[in-house]
């Protein structure tokens, strides 16, 4: 037998799962957690920030080096639905050691679902994906666009996605494909634009800003996200992909602008640009009326708000965060 609303969330530890797993936990849901490493630090747990909650237990287990553990988890739990937050991310980074972001997110993950299309208790697999595998759009796109990947990342991230399609057609596999625009808000890790820049406004560090800023994307807050993830976790159609994304777009250097002036200082005082990243995309603009009209979403929490929120969550971590890597910092 499954537990009919149990969640296993894969990548608990990141910033979109450890604030999924607080959402899940929120609405009642019982919630095991699983990543790589350890829990981190607090600061970076929204799940942790209102004490410790019974319906949630970790797990560590790593997908590349104990696959077979993770298994036997799954297969104790019976959980319901399976939520993989897990891949290897950051896109500049990918092109130093592009066969470690192929292992995690392609090779690792396809051996991941492999197994879990034997478990007939999951209900809903529900893969976290990207828009990267759109490459730069051209005007706003829709679930069905073709793939265009540019970087390693995204070519590794485009590889699992085509392989579950493969899965689903031949063997009925219950996913379902989420691809969200930048995520933020608080707990996000301190090497992303928006938590970066707040941090180095209260430290008096200079930020760098790539290519000038002129890249555009849409930033939507977590909760959001959480929400669009949960709704698609229940009622989204199996082999459907849904977008979840504002529809507003903003240069990164009005980003930072929008943020220096909340902050009272000036973006010349806290910016320096250096050159663009390689294989950068102008543009992300995704179409999200298809999880809006299907499934009664909408985004409720605007960018002026979280970026509000986030800078709460700083200040209130401050003494903690700025003793943490403001950097990225690769684990294999």
């Amino acid at each position: 037998m499954t537990a009919i609303d149990k969640f296993l969330v894969l990548g608990s530890n990141s910033f979109s799962g450890a604030s999924f797993v607080d959402f899940l936990l929120d609405a009642g849901v019982e919630v095991v957690g699983v990543s790589r490493s350890s829990e981190p630090h607090e600061a970076f747990l929204p799940y942790r920030w209102r004490g410790e909650r019974g319906q949630f237990r970790f797990f560590q287990h790593d997908i590349n080096n104990d696959l077979e553990g993770l298994m036997a988890l799954v297969r104790r739990e019976k959980p319901a639905y399976f939520v993989n937050f897990a891949a290897q991310g950051m896109v500049a980074e990918s092109w130093k050691n592009p066969d470690h972001w192929f292992m995690t997110n392609a090779v690792s993950t396809v051996r991941l679902h492999d197994q879990l299309r034997h478990c007939d208790f999951l209900n809903k697999y529900v893969h976290i994906t990207t828009p990267e595998v759109y490459g730069s759009t051209q005007g706003w796109v829709r679930e069905d666009a073709l793939f265009n990947p540019s970087t390693p990342y995204a070519v590794s991230r485009a590889a699992a996605d085509m392989s579950l399609r493969t899965f689903f057609k031949a063997y009925d596999f219950p996913v379902v494909f989420t691809r969200a625009a930048n995520v933020f808000g608080p707990g996000q890790q301190l090497y992303r634009i928006i938590p970066r820049t707040i941090l180095f406004i209260r430290l008096g560090r200079r930020l760098q800003l790539h290519g000038g800023g002129h890249s555009e994307r849409s930033f939507i807050h977590i909760r959001d996200v959480a929400d669009a993830t949960l709704k698609v976790a229940r009622e989204g159609r199996i082999g459907e992909t849904y977008h979840i994304s504002t529809n507003r777009v903003i240069t990164i250097r009005a980003l930072v602008e929008l943020i220096c002036s909340k902050m009272k200082v000036r973006f010349d005082d806290v910016i320096e640009v250096v050159g663009e990243r390689l294989g950068k995309d102008t543009a992300y603009q995704l179409d999200s009326m298809k999880i809006r009209t299907e499934l009664g979403w909408a985004d409720r929490v605007s960018l002026e708000e979280g970026i509000d929120e986030t800078i709460q969550w700083i200040d209130r971590y401050f003494d903690d965060l700025k003793a943490q890597s403001f950097d990225y910092v690769h684990k294999p």
